[in-house]
C-alpha cells in the first residue's frame, strides 16, 4: 500500500493500514514533515504528535486486540510532490493500492492520472473536496483502467479480485469532510440520529440510554453496539481505547440480554432516500422573506378592516356582497363620490373607509422599501435575528465547517456561523443558504455574544486551530454551563484528554471532542482494501463501518445462512442488494433495491451483494487478501 499526503490524515491512514489491516505501507510525505503539521503550539504537543504512530500500538492493546501488532517493514519517503519518478520509486507499479490524500485537489488528480498510467490495475483512493468533480474523475480513471488493462475477467482474478467484479481495480473518491460531517452533526444534536448517507442509502443509528429497572429496551431493527460501562460516570473514560470495559460493537443476542445498565446504539430506521431534490433557483426567494413579521401583521390588520367595512355596508344598505365590496374599495382609495344624500350609516362607513385608506399608504410604502432592501441584501451576509434561540453556533467555515453547515440546513436546524476570514471557503455557502454570520475572531470578547450563545442549544467549534476551538468551548461553558459542545481537535489522544477534563468539570453538560483524521481514516483504509465503504458511524471513541461486499470469494459468507455469517464483534449482514443479482429468491421483485428484513435462514449465494456493518478489524479479516509470496 502506498499513501501520499501532507497532513494528519496520511499518517493516520498509514497507521490504520499497518496496525489494523497488517499491510506493508510506503508513506510519502513532504520533506522535513514526517510528522503531521501542528496546529497547536507547544513543544509537548509537537512531541506527542511525533510519537503518534508509536502510541497506536499501546492504544490497540487497550481495546482487547493485542494480537494485532504493527508491521515492522515500513518505508517513509520524502518528496515535495508526487511526481512520476517519486511514484515509481515508491513502487506504484507493484502496489495493490494507492491513496492520495493531499489537501489540494489538483495535486491528487495529477498524481492519480500518472499512477493510473504506471499501473492500470492499481486500486486508487482519492481525497477530493469537490464532489461533482470527484464523480467525473472516478468515471474517467475507471474507464482508463478498463481500456488499459481490460483483457479478460480472469486477469482481475489473478490480481486478488473476487469473481471478476472489477472492484479491485476501481477508483474511489472520498472526502474527509463528507465522511465526518454526519458524525459531527449527530454528536451536537441530542435526539438526532447518527446518519450515514451515500448514493441514496440512508442509515440511521440511535443512541439509547440504559432502561430503568423493570423496563425492556427496544432493540430496534438490530443492536449495533453496547455503550461502555463508564458512559454514565462523569470521570470515566467513556469509550476510550484503553478503558477496561469499553463499547462492545456488534454484540449477539445473549450479550444484549446480559447487558444491564448499559446504553446501546440500535439501528432504528433504514430507508432509501432516492435522488436528491432539484436545487431551488438562484435569486428566487419565498414571498414571506420579502417582508418583516411586523409588516405582514399590519397588512393583515388592514385587510381585516376592509372586510369588516364591507360586511357593515352589506348590513346597512342590504346591497349585494360583490357590489358592497366594490363600493368599499372605491371609498378606500378615495375615488368614489361623496355620500352626501346617503343615509347616515353609509356616510359613516365612507369616512371610516377613507381613514383606512390613509393608513394603507404608509404600509404600502414600507412594503416597497422592505422588498427593495431585501433584494439589495440578498447577496450580503445576514446578522443573527434579535429573538433567535435554540440554534447551533458554528465557529469555522473551512472544509469541515462548510459541510457541517450544509448538513444542518438540510435538517432545517437554525445555525449562526462565526468566521474571522471574510474570504473563507464557506462564506459563499452561508450567503447562498441565507445563514447569519458573525465576522470576527471567536476568541475575542463579544463575538460569541453576537452569535446569541446564551440562547443557543449547541456549539460546534470546527476551526483548524486546536487552541481556538478549546478557548471557544471554555468561554461558552462560562456563559452557559449546560451548553452542548463539540470541538474538533487534531488527534484522538488529545481529544480524549480534553473530553475527560471537560466532562469532569461539567458533568451535567454534554461534551464531545472529535478528531477528523480519526473519523475519516477507517473509510479511506477500507476503500484501499478494494470494497465500497458506504460510511462510518462513531460509537464513543471507536468506529463502526458500513460496507457493500460481493459474497463471491468470501468463505465466511458464501454458502452460509445470514445467522451463520454473523460473527459477533466483527461483522453482521444487514441487507441484500437485489438489483445486483436480478432475483431475490422470492423476497422481493427483481431490481427492487435493498431488502433489509432478511430471514436468518436465507443462504448467501455467490452472486449476492450484501450491505454489512463491521468493525475495523472485522472488515480487515473479511477483506484480507491472499498471502504474498516473499520477493
Amino acid at each position: 500500500m502506498v499513501v501520499c499526503g501532507d497532513d494528519g490524515l496520511a499518517h493516520r491512514l498509514a497507521t490504520e493500514l499497518r496496525g489494523v489491516y497488517r499491510e506493508q505501507v510506503v508513506l510519502v510525505v513532504p520533506p522535513s514533515r514526517r510528522t503531521p503539521p501542528q496546529p497547536m503550539a507547544g513543544r509537548a504537543r509537537a512531541a506527542s504528535a511525533a510519537l503518534f504512530g508509536r502510541m497506536v500500538t499501546a492504544v490497540n492493546r487497550g481495546t482487547g486486540d493485542s494480537d494485532d501488532t504493527l508491521v515492522p517493514d515500513e518505508r517513509v519517503m520524502e518528496a515535495a510532490e508526487p511526481t512520476e519518478a517519486v511514484l515509481a520509486d515508491a513502487g506504484v507499479d507493484r502496489a495493490a493500492a494507492l491513496a492520495l490524500v493531499y489537501d489540494d485537489d489538483e495535486t491528487n488528480i495529477r498524481a492519480a492520472l500518472t499512477a493510473r498510467r504506471l499501473n492500470p490495475r492499481l486500486r486508487l483512493v482519492l481525497r477530493l473536496y469537490n464532489r461533482r468533480l470527484g464523480q467525473h474523475i472516478e468515471e474517467l480513471l475507471d474507464q482508463a483502467a478498463e481500456l488499459a488493462a481490460g483483457t479478460t475477467a480472469g486477469h482481475r482474478d489473478g490480481h486478488g479480485g473476487h469473481g471478476g467484479h472489477g472492484a479491485d481495480i476501481a477508483t474511489t473518491v472520498l472526502s474527509d469532510a463528507d465522511t465526518t460531517a454526519p458524525a459531527l452533526v449527530a454528536t451536537a444534536l441530542v435526539g438526532t440520529s447518527k446518519v450515514v448517507d451515500a448514493e441514496g442509502l440512508l442509515l440511521r443509528a440511535v443512541e439509547r440510554r440504559p432502561p430503568r429497572p423493570g423496563e425492556v429496551a427496544d432493540p430496534g431493527l438490530c443492536t449495533l453496539a453496547l455503550l461502555s460501562a463508564t458512559s454514565n460516570d462523569p470521570a470515566g473514560a467513556e469509550g476510550s481505547e484503553d478503558s477496561g470495559d469499553g463499547p462492545r460493537l456488534l454484540p449477539d443476542a445473549e450479550a444484549v440480554a446480559a447487558a444491564t445498565g448499559r446504553g446501546a446504539v440500535v439501528l432504528e430506521q433504514v430507508s432509501y432516500s432516492g435522488p436528491p431534490l432539484p436545487a431551488r433557483r438562484a435569486g428566487v426567494m419565498p414571498f414571506a422573506s420579502l417582508f418583516s413579521a411586523r409588516l405582514r401583521w399590519s397588512l393583515a390588520g388592514l385587510v381585516a378592516a376592509v372586510v369588516a367595512l364591507a360586511v357593515a355596508l352589506i348590513v346597512v344598505t342590504d346591497d349585494h356582497p360583490l357590489h358592497a365590496i366594490y363600493i368599499t374599495l372605491l371609498d378606500l382609495f378615495a375615488i368614489n363620490d361623496p355620500a352626501v344624500d346617503a343615509p347616515l350609516g353609509q356616510q359613516v362607513l365612507q369616512l371610516l373607509s377613507g381613514l383606512v385608506g390613509l393608513l394603507l399608504l404608509p404600509v404600502l410604502l414600507a412594503a416597497v422599501l422592505e422588498a427593495l432592501g431585501t433584494f439589495r441584501t440578498a447577496s450580503a451576509l445576514r446578522k443573527p435575528p434579535r429573538g433567535l434561540s435554540g440554534h447551533v453556533v458554528l465557529p469555522g467555515l473551512g472544509k469541515i465547517g462548510t459541510r457541517v453547515l450544509t448538513r444542518l440546513r438540510e435538517l432545517h436546524i437554525p445555525v449562526v456561523c462565526v468566521e474571522a476570514d471574510p474570504e473563507a471557503r464557506g462564506m459563499a455557502v452561508a450567503r447562498r443558504l441565507r445563514v447569519p454570520v458573525v465576522v470576527g475572531d471567536v476568541t475575542q470578547e463579544g463575538v460569541l455574544e453576537s452569535a446569541k450563545i446564551h440562547r443557543a442549544d449547541a456549539l460546534l467549534a470546527l476551526t483548524s486551530v486546536d487552541t481556538t476551538n478549546l478557548e471557544a468551548v471554555l468561554y461558552a461553558r462560562s456563559v452557559r454551563p449546560d451548553l452542548r459542545a463539540v470541538l474538533r481537535l487534531y488527534d484522538d489522544d488529545f481529544a480524549k484528554a480534553v473530553y475527560r477534563t471537560l466532562r469532569t468539570a461539567h458533568p451535567a453538560a454534554l461534551t464531545r471532542s472529535r478528531s477528523v483524521s480519526h473519523l475519516a481514516a477507517p473509510a479511506f483504509a477500507g476503500a484501499m482494501m478494494g470494497r465500497q465503504i458506504l460510511g462510518a458511524i462513531p460509537v464513543e471513541r471507536r468506529v463502526l463501518l458500513f460496507a457493500a461486499v460481493v459474497v463471491d470469494g468470501h468463505p465466511q459468507l458464501e454458502g452460509r445462512t445470514v445467522a451463520e455469517a454473523f460473527r459477533p464483534g466483527a461483522w453482521r449482514v444487514l441487507a441484500l442488494d437485489t438489483a445486483a443479482r436480478g432475483d431475490t429468491a422470492g423476497a422481493e421483485p427483481p431490481g427492487s433495491g435493498l431488502v433489509w428484513d432478511l430471514p436468518d435462514t436465507y443462504v448467501l449465494r455467490a452472486g449476492d451483494r450484501v450491505v454489512l456493518a463491521a468493525t475495523r478489524r472485522g472488515l480487515a479479516e473479511l477483506l484480507g487478501r491472499r498471502t504474498r509470496s516473499p520477493r
